[in-house]
């Protein structure tokens, strides 16, 4: 049966179209969940994606697919990243941002331990998340991802108190 052979009430094509459209598969079936094959959380889902800037809505699916990576990650490894294409290396992941309609920043150190920032445009946006040894052994893993979770939560949070 083809969606053309469904009938839709307004309300379910609306709903429909907002929903996003995300499939994996990995060759081992006890893999854990990829972010793809989460659901999204309330702070994502809330706004409709064509209310979101296509800055709005990388910067949020990004947050998805680091805080599911460091959920992998042992101890001693931290989140990097390394930009597909380039010979800029490897950054370590401290923050990330967006400034709408189209613009995703990345701020982290590099190998050296030198400050980095990288300012991309969403059509350029290709991402590789590496883990990588923690500086310090003894610390505890920074953990980013859970932080940018939260954000997004209490962002989502905070939108629906001005409605």
């Amino acid at each position: 049966m083809t969606d053309y052979d469904q009938i839709k009430t307004t309300a379910e094509a609306h709903e429909a179209a907002a929903l996003p459209c995300a499939r994996a598969v990995h060759t081992n079936p006890d893999a854990p969940l990829s972010a793809e094959q989460m659901p999204l959380p309330d702070s994502v889902s809330r706004k409709p994606i064509a209310q979101k800037s296509p800055a709005e809505w990388a910067y949020e699916r990004l947050i998805l697919y680091i805080k599911n990576f460091e959920e992998q990650l042992d101890n001693e490894h931290e989140i990097a990243m390394g930009s597909t294409g380039s010979e800029s290396g490897v950054l370590r992941i401290e923050g990330i941002g967006y400034f709408d309609p189209d613009i995703v920043t990345f701020y982290g150190t590099d190998g050296s331990g030198a400050k980095t920032q990288l300012v991309q445009h969403v059509t350029q946006l290709n991402v590789m998340l590496r883990a990588l040894p923690k500086h310090e052994p003894e610390a505890a893993p920074a953990r980013i991802g859970f932080r940018l979770a939260l954000d997004l939560e209490k962002s989502g949070a905070d939108e629906d108190e001005k409605a």
